[in-house]
């Protein structure tokens, strides 16, 4: 099913944009008609990316794990194409490991990437929108149902997840006179590269008979609430956490 959005003179910078659900959140606002600024690590798959996208995109090596990439990213950003008003923190590591067997510093990463990073990028994007006097401005950061359900074997991920939801409804409150709108979406279980090889496990299929679709969702399932919450059609929205997960937690 198609879904589109118009969200033409739209620039947004996407982290977490070289695979996965930030390679499509760049292609969907691109064709929804939005410039996008991909940024993540591996450069050779964001130029791919940007050269498959075409004119409306550039790639941006990125670390958001470190406030001088994030800064550099905006800066880039903003050579390209002008100001950024729509930002999307996607980018994240899984963090997968039982509490007593993973590490001090896998933990520290995972905080730094899915937390500290999303923190970081929706901050700098919020520095730039009140700088240039933007007033329509759009962060979605992503969160995950494991904010909310108990997840054994994703406790760092899970933690980092569920700061992400409180902080972004802190922020949307700070910036919520300026005109800049802070949202969440929680997806629920996606096949994607971070998860592909769980999911081909007998365990992994025996979690997928317990969802009350027996089935992932699809990428596809994230697109509408994505281009709405980055539209004008979100000015009322603020502060609010869209949990999308195909009913895997009733």
């Amino acid at each position: 099913m198609s879904i589109s959005a118009d969200l033409s003179g739209r620039t947004a910078l996407i982290t977490g944009a070289s695979s996965g659900l930030g390679s499509r959140f760049g292609r969907i606002l691109s064709d929804s008609g939005a410039r996008v600024v991909l940024g993540a690590r591996r450069k050779d798959r964001l130029e791919a990316l940007a050269s498959d996208i075409g004119e409306k995109a550039a790639a941006i090596t990125m670390d958001v794990a470190r406030e001088a990439d994030i800064i550099a990213g905006y800066d880039a950003a903003e050579a390209a194409f002008g100001p950024v008003d729509t930002v999307i923190a996607n980018a994240g590591v899984d963090g997968a490991g039982m509490m007593h067997t993973i590490t001090e510093e896998e933990i520290e990463h995972t905080l730094a990437i899915n937390l500290k990073g999303a923190i970081l990028t929706a901050r700098e994007g919020a520095r730039r929108m009140i700088a240039h006097g933007v007033t329509n401005g759009r962060i979605i950061m992503v969160a995950s149902i494991t904010a909310f359900e108990p997840s054994p074997g994703l406790v760092a991920y899970a933690a980092s997840k569920a700061g992400v939801v409180q902080a972004a409804r802190s922020m949307a409150r700070e910036w919520a006179r300026a005109g800049i709108c802070v949202n969440t979406i929680s997806p629920g279980y996606i096949r994607t590269e971070i998860n592909d090889e769980w999911f081909a496990t007998d365990l992994g299929q025996k979690q997928v008979s317990r969802f009350p679709k027996r089935r992932l969702m699809g990428q596809e399932g994230l697109d509408g609430p994505v281009l709405f919450l980055c539209s004008d059609a979100a000015e009322f929205v603020t502060g609010a956490d869209f949990v999308l997960d195909d009913g895997q937690t009733l």
